[in-house]
Order: C-alpha cells, then structure tokens, then sequence
C-alpha cells in the first residue's frame, strides 16, 4: 500500500528522568519499517542523562518550560511536521511496522484515532492479568460510564496503548487539556469520538511494569480501579492525582 505525504508520521515521546528506558525506546525507533517522518522527545526538565541519550540517538528534543505530560504532548504536537501524530511513552516498545499500522488504520475516514492492545512486562514477568484488564477496559471503561458514546465508536485508550490520531482532527478537539495532571488521554479519547470512532488495534505493545512493581500488585489494583471508577463518577482528575505517584 502506497502513501503520500499526508500520512507522514510524527511520534511525541513526552520524558522527563526517563535514562533507563529511553535509549531502548529510541533504538527501536531507528529500525522502523517504514520509518517514521519524525519522532521528537519533549523533556520537561530531567535532571538525568535523557537529554544525553535522544540527542545522541539523532533524535529532536523540545524542552518544556513546564513539566507535565498534557503541556508536553501539546507542544510537540505543535512542533510536529507530520499529519498523523503519534503519542509514545519513553518506557513503552512498539513493533518495527507501527507506521504502517497507524497509516492503515487511518485510511478510513471514519476512524478518528485509536491505540494498541497493552502488554505490561518486566525484567522479571509479563503481567498478564494487568494486560487483560487493561484490554477489558477499552471497552468496560466507557460502555459502563459513557454507554451513549461507546455505541457512536468510544473506546479508553490509555497512555501505554500508544494513542495515534490525525493532527487537524487533534488540533480540532483543542489538543490535550492542559490542566489535567493525568487521564488526560482518556478525556482526549471524549473529544475525539465526536470526530469519529475510536479503534483499538490488533495489535501488541509492550509497557513497562515499573509502576506495579513499585506499588505491589494489590496496591496497585486498588488505585487502577479507585482512579478509573471514581472519574467514571465525574471526580475531577487534579483531585485523583493525589493517588498517583510518580514512578521512575
């Protein structure tokens, strides 16, 4: 299949301390086939050697005067050239024919955007459980709390799932809210299915574990459902983010 310019691809990886996984990530990037148009890391200050690592990978890096993962993907997005903006977590691992994927997958009209089925692994074991229920709640998630939307095409993709969407439909929906400290990809996700359904793709990623290893599976658990329902519930996410500890 045959692509013109208008499905140039740009990746946003939003980092701020991200050393010990970035340069896998970068890597990874560099073999990409079809390459992608560009992929640009947005620090939002790191104090370790991140900025190190993405320049000496080729790679662009955008410094964020304020840190925080909305305001950082906001500013990539608007530095980006390509017309499809893919949206990366610096500890996530994508397969070496995303583009592709993500320029299929947007070759129709209908589709606003979409994300990839999460695997959250680590250097010790695969989390499946976690992974199903990240899978389950794509779905759950907005037939539960948004049933009106989820049969107009929602479905809650997540970081980790490696969102992707068209720039103008992006820029259109006003881009990620500023002021969320976090779920901001899921109020992205309320925006743009006005623009088109939301697709989960058959395909796999794979995320880093670090947050449940560092909280513990139960704890873990308790605060991935705690945040999701009580949201669910209209509970304002600046309020949540009390719960959700930085992890690096």
């Amino acid at each position: 299949m045959n692509f013109n310019q208008m499905d140039r691809v740009s990746i946003i990886i939003p980092a701020i301390n991200e050393a010990t996984c970035l340069e896998r990530t970068l890597r990874q990037l560099s073999i990409l086939n079809p390459p992608a148009w560009e992929v640009l890391v947005v620090d939002g200050g790191s104090q370790d050697e991140t900025v190190a690592i993405a320049l000496s990978a080729a790679t662009r890096v955008i410094s964020s005067s304020t840190a925080g993962r909305s305001v950082q993907m906001n500013l990539g997005a608007q530095v980006a050239t390509g017309e499809i903006l893919c949206f990366l977590h610096a500890d996530t691992l994508v397969p070496d024919d995303i583009v592709a994927v993500i320029q299929k997958t947007l070759s129709d009209a209908e589709i606003a955007g979409g994300g990839f089925i999460s695997l959250m692994a680590g250097s010790q074991q695969t989390r499946w459980g976690f992974s199903l229920h990240n899978y389950l709640k794509t779905y759950y998630a907005p037939l539960l709390f948004r049933p009106h939307l989820f049969f107009q095409g929602l479905r809650l993709l997540f970081g980790d799932q490696v969102i992707f969407c068209r720039r103008t439909d992006f820029w259109e929906c006003e881009g990620f809210d500023a002021a969320l400290p976090i779920m901001e990809e899921a109020d992205l996700c309320l925006k743009l299915v006005r623009r088109g359904r939301l697709k989960l793709v058959n395909r796999v990623v794979e995320s880093s574990d670090r947050r449940v290893a560092n909280w513990g599976e139960f704890k873990a658990i308790a605060i991935y459902l705690a945040i999701g329902f009580l949201w669910g519930f209209g509970v304002s996410p600046r309020y949540l983010q009390q719960f959700y500890e930085d992890i690096r």
